[in-house]
């Protein structure tokens, strides 16, 4: 496992350059690559960053995926339209994993007529970045006070994900495993130990709030990483190494005391607080 640095996760505004420089600065392995940054670089430009990242001994981890694919048709074809620039400018850089994840509830269409349309869009989505060498990871958003603040619940569980994955049948689409939704989706350690390493694409990590009961959690509302000891952390990581994953692990608390934090404050306690939680691995 790699920790990885999101700087868009806790908050902090960095772009390329400087998410690279604060990863070194706090001793993570790897970094989001920004494929609009990427895209410009001429080709002695990007072996130049190449060299610099493998001499701060960083990589690239997991990219976000831009096809809006959860609105209107001519929303999603404009976005599907533009996709393999960007695949090509993440692919030139040596950029293997991207992900998004998946909302679990709709206004308006039932769970079959949705998932349908997300199987149908998200095919070709992982169809054009497979194209291009990248695997692309789903997430599915576990807290009930989100899947149940609709009319119709939508996927929210570790196994409903695969049926999606099976259902978009390319090579190259796995999951985004985020110890808050394996927590709020009341997964077990066996949910974990059932995947390989070439299933997951990419993992978030959390802790959550004391005081809620799981179904009360507020996805908006976490913690850092061994914040609360109210995840299980240790078994969840312990699971992941058990199935030998190898691929990027980043926090993503959606934290309203870190995101107040200056850059360089809040990069330090999320290193402090990943650290922390990767020293649980035995």
């Amino acid at each position: 496992m790699k920790l990885d640095l999101s700087c868009g996760r806790i908050g902090v505004k960095a772009d390329q350059r400087q998410a690279i420089d604060y990863a070194h600065k706090y001793g993570f392995e790897a970094v989001v690559p920004d494929a609009g940054y990427l895209g410009k670089l001429t080709d002695s430009q990007l072996d130049e960053l190449n060299s610099e990242l493998k001499s701060k001994k960083l990589v690239f981890s997991a990219a976000g995926m831009p096809v809006d694919f959860r609105n209107d048709e001519a929303k999603f074809q404009q976005g599907l339209q533009a996709l393999p620039a960007y695949a090509t400018s993440l692919q030139r850089a040596g950029v293997t994993r991207t992900g998004t994840w998946l909302m679990p509830t709709h206004a308006e269409l039932t769970y079959n007529a949705n998932f349908k349309r997300h199987a149908k869009r998200l095919k070709a989505v992982t169809q054009i970045l497979a194209d291009h060498g990248l695997r692309f990871g789903l997430e599915y958003v576990g807290p009930k006070t989100l899947w149940s603040s609709k009319k119709y619940p939508f996927i929210h569980s570790l196994p409903e994900t695969q049926e999606l994955i099976a259902a978009i049948d390319v090579k190259g689409a796995g999951l985004i495993l985020d110890s808050w939704h394996w927590y709020t989706a009341h997964e077990t350690k066996d949910d974990i130990l059932a995947l390989t390493n070439d299933q997951i694409v990419a993992v978030d990590l959390n802790d959550a709030p004391k005081g809620l009961e799981i179904d009360e959690q507020i996805d908006q509302k976490r913690e850092l990483p061994m914040a609360t000891g109210v995840i299980d952390l240790a078994t969840f990581l312990n699971s992941l190494n058990e199935i030998r994953y190898d691929g990027p692990v980043r926090a993503e608390p959606f934290n309203a005391a870190l995101r107040a934090m200056p850059g360089d404050q809040a990069v330090a306690a999320t290193a402090k607080a990943m650290k922390k939680a990767f020293a649980l691995i035995s």
